[in-house]
């Protein structure tokens, strides 16, 4: 456990670092945008923004500086909002959670019953499960996004294409960031399940004359679960990033269309909050995971 925390430490440090570093080493010099306009592009105006903002001191200085900030909960001050970073993320993180949220409900209902259906019936049954998950990892999201608002929002007028203020309004977009990880969830339930059925204990309760309904739940679903449950957090865990196109597309306030707003607009500190808090996130989902996996998979157990 020591190890595995000490790992988890060292790879925030490593990912803080690149994170940090990409920025500065961006193009563009923020001291232009914090200036405003043209007028304010004197000699002595950009020297005091540099000495506010400490940005003439070394890199290593600037990043450790940012990093001591960070660990307190001091993300800094945004460039483009003038208002604390924290502040900002606090008020459009509800916005993106839901959305995941409805995401991840989507994505599991569905997959796990797509790849259950698909492992069961075979045949037809599950060629049609196959050609179509593969159809929808291939299409990118932007283009589904199009596609539904296109359909279902304006021609058909069903459902709203802008903003995230209910339920309803996110439902094309929790589609749109769903549809990929529902394909994913499904393959690997339709494997692990395809496996378990090949299992001697199946065979051997098939063979006793239990009821190929009550195999398939208490034998071959409930041995399948584990590999489900672990990609399940796996596809929620990454999700986030997902959020960057779908919350741009159907004009959500959220944390992924702040980070485009602070990318375009060269807003640094809000870059490398929303990219720290993404990639934070992503680690600590895994890990959970990781630490739920030998409760839920017997075969992990074992092993450990």
């Amino acid at each position: 456990m020591v190890r595995k925390l000490a790992g988890l430490v060292l790879t925030l440090l490593a990912t803080s670092f690149v994170i940090f570093g990409a920025s500065y080493a961006a193009p563009g010099d923020p001291v232009t945008f914090l200036a405003g306009g043209k007028e304010n592009l004197t000699p002595e105006y950009l020297a005091a923004i540099r000495a506010q903002y400490h940005l003439d001191d070394p890199f290593l200085v600037q990043y450790a500086r940012w990093l001591g900030d960070a660990v307190t909960g001091d993300l800094g001050r945004s460039q483009q909002y003038n208002d604390q970073v924290g502040d900002l993320l606090l008020a459009r993180l509800p916005s993106t959670l839901g959305l995941v949220g409805y995401a991840a409900v989507l994505f599991v209902v569905f997959g796990v019953a797509l790849g259950v259906l698909a492992a069961v019936r075979g045949g037809r049954t599950d060629g049609a499960v196959v050609a179509g998950t593969t159809l929808a990892t291939s299409v990118p999201q932007f283009v589904t996004a199009t596609a539904l608002i296109s359909l279902f929002g304006v021609q058909l007028g069903w459902f709203p294409v802008m903003g995230g203020g209910s339920l309803w309004h996110l439902t094309l977009p929790a589609v749109t960031l769903a549809l990929g990880a529902l394909a994913v969830i499904s393959r690997v339930t339709r494997q692990s399940m395809v496996e378990q059925r090949e299992l001697d204990h199946v065979t051997v309760a098939r063979a006793s004359g239990l009821a190929e309904r009550l195999i398939v739940v208490r034998h071959v679903f409930r041995g399948a679960l584990g590999p489900i449950v672990t990609m399940c957090g796996l596809v929620t865990a990454g999700m986030l990033a997902g959020t960057v196109t779908v919350e741009t597309a159907f004009g959500i306030n959220g944390v992924g269309s702040l980070l485009v707003h602070a990318i375009n607009t060269h807003d640094f500190p809000v870059t490398q909050a929303v990219l720290l808090l993404m990639v934070t996130a992503y680690i600590a989902v895994t890990t959970l995971v990781e630490l739920l996996q030998p409760l839920i998979d017997p075969r992990v157990r074992r092993r450990a």
